[in-house]
């Protein structure tokens, strides 16, 4: 079969990115714009320089509040006359905390950003999409395995895949493709906050892998999905995470476990 111009190439896509000034939304936004892509950024922090790097348009955009996303995406179109992909990506977590004392503002917040933010994109995006685009939204392995301390960012995240499967039946008769990512602990300044530890030494003797994932792994696949050379993938959840959902690592958790009886610490 012959290959006719340059795979994975995003020249003359508009994408429209949330959550876009660190982590997993910065890569994506660098690795869409190297693509080809005009790139809109939005993010609840100052992005304005970054704007300009990647000679796209920042729009401050909370997506807990229903009036920031549809302005977002209606801003977009009206820049550039076509929104072509969009990556619903903004999200927070809280320090591990055990659901007997998870306080209710602080698991209405999780939901408010992280379910209600892919909710809004879903539900405003679409009347600003071309025929044949693509949605993207970030939800997490925690969706799939629980974790101790991580009830409310785990249930928001479920949340994300059946309204991820949900738009994709919708949308299907307009040819908009509708995916989700799950990354497991992506080094991110998020997963290195307070309260993670957890998390991170997980990621050394849990993950087959043994390390945890970068955003720009992230960002190579939501950069894949949202190609014209992934034409055929929809209502999928797709898990980025160093086959930990696969197994447990046992030489690595065997490795862990002799170096402490080693140190006296088992």
């Amino acid at each position: 079969m012959e290959l006719v111009g340059k795979m994975f190439s995003l020249e003359n896509k508009v994408a429209v990115v949330t959550g876009a000034g660190s982590g997993i939304g910065l890569a994506t936004v660098k690795r869409l714009a190297n693509a080809g892509a005009k790139v809109v950024i939005g993010d609840i922090t100052e992005q304005e320089e970054l704007a300009k790097e990647i000679d796209g348009l920042f729009i401050r955009t909370d997506v807990s509040k229903e009036e920031d996303v549809s302005r977002f995406m209606e801003t977009a179109e009206k820049k550039y006359g076509k929104i072509d992909i969009v990556i619903n990506n903004a999200g927070i977590i809280f320090p591990a905390t055990p659901l007997e004392e998870l306080e209710q503002e602080m698991f209405r917040r999780t939901i408010d950003v992280n379910a209600f933010g892919v909710f809004y994109g879903l539900k405003h995006a679409p009347k600003h999409m071309k025929d044949g685009g693509v949605i993207l939204n970030t939800s997490s392995v925690s969706a799939i395995s629980a974790m101790p301390g991580y009830g409310a960012y785990g249930a928001s995240k479920a949340m994300i895949i059946i309204l991820t499967k949900t738009a994709a039946i919708e949308l299907s008769p307009r040819k908009i493709r509708v995916n989700c990512i799950c990354p497991t602990t992506i080094d991110t300044p998020q997963a290195r906050a307070e309260g993670t530890d957890l998390e991170l030494a997980l990621s050394s003797i849990g993950y087959p892998l043994g390390r945890m994932g970068q955003a720009e792994e992230c960002a190579a696949l939501f950069h894949f999905l949202a190609s014209d050379d992934c034409q055929y993938i929809s209502g999928s959840a797709i898990n980025i995470d160093g086959g930990f959902l696969a197994g447990p690592a046992i030489d690595l958790m065997d490795n862990a476990l002799s170096n402490l009886a080693k140190e006296g610490k088992i």
